[in-house]
């Protein structure tokens, strides 16, 4: 059929015809795609694309990182502002230090190898320092303190060389629990980088996006982000990106199926 025909049975000029409103503009077909990265970066504010795609996938959406990539990029998302860090580590000191065994252990399960570092949050008025303990293999942070996890036979304990670390207090107390030392090698500082890791994740995440009023704010804020994001939530590539308490049920899941498996070839 002829425009003019058409024209004809709708009884409206051609010139009317061809003077019709533009089409409404189509709504963004990635507006809730976006709302939902949005989302995830308020939550985990040093995702790059990789993470949010593997997030974004884990939350039921079928993506691809070019496409997340540009959003992203479009968004203003990849863009994070970095700090200078101050360095706390005092290692000029006359005490003991001990040798790095991390270097030359072949990590196999948990409870082999803690990694430990300390870094300062500031409040209103002064400075604390918050020590924190990892499992080098799940990336677990197992707490502040050392009730939170009991140390196995051969367990490693791997610092830097700070006179916190070197001091007679705390090798003692590890000495007291059976637990070995190990310290970083002189000026490297790739030697501890895991806890290294954890802790810019930390300063990026929760102490910068922070301002605490005490110290009991700072406790419950940071144990919020420990217990309830880091630990349960955060994905880390070294782990198939999976969270350090989400791969921890897998091994002991496959552990439990191992062993299930070894009674019945008995």
């Amino acid at each position: 059929m002829t425009v003019e025909r058409m024209c004809t049975l709708a009884k409206v000029s051609r010139t009317g015809f061809y003077r019709r409103p533009a089409d409404a503009p189509r709504a963004d077909r990635d507006m809730a795609l976006r709302d939902a990265q949005q989302r995830i970066a308020l939550e985990f504010p040093s995702y790059g694309w990789r993470r949010m795609t593997v997030e974004l996938r884990r939350r039921g959406w079928a993506v691809n990182h070019k496409r997340v990539y540009r959003l992203m990029r479009e968004d203003n998302l990849l863009c994070l502002r970095k700090r200078r860090f101050v360095v706390t580590t005092d290692s000029d000191h006359g005490l003991p230090v001990y040798p790095n065994l991390a270097r030359r252990m072949t990590l196999r399960g948990l409870d082999q190898l803690w990694v430990a570092d300390l870094t300062y949050i500031r409040r209103e008025l002064e400075f604390v320092y918050l020590a924190v303990i990892l499992d080098a293999f799940s990336r677990r942070v197992i707490g502040w303190a050392l009730a939170e996890r009991r140390a196995a036979p051969g367990l490693v304990h791997h610092s830097d060389r700070g006179v916190q670390y070197a001091s007679r207090d705390y090798t003692q107390l590890l000495q007291a629990h059976g637990i070995q030392f190990s310290m970083s090698r002189k000026a490297n500082p790739w030697d501890n980088a895991a806890c290294e890791s954890f802790i810019k994740t930390l300063k990026y995440e929760e102490v910068y996006r922070s301002k605490y009023r005490d110290l009991a704010e700072a406790r419950a804020l940071i144990g919020a982000f420990l217990e309830k994001v880091y630990n349960p939530k955060r994905l880390h590539s070294a782990l198939g990106h999976l969270p350090p308490a989400e791969f921890e049920r897998g091994l002991l899941a496959q552990t439990k199926k191992q062993a299930a498996a070894r009674r019945l070839a008995l």
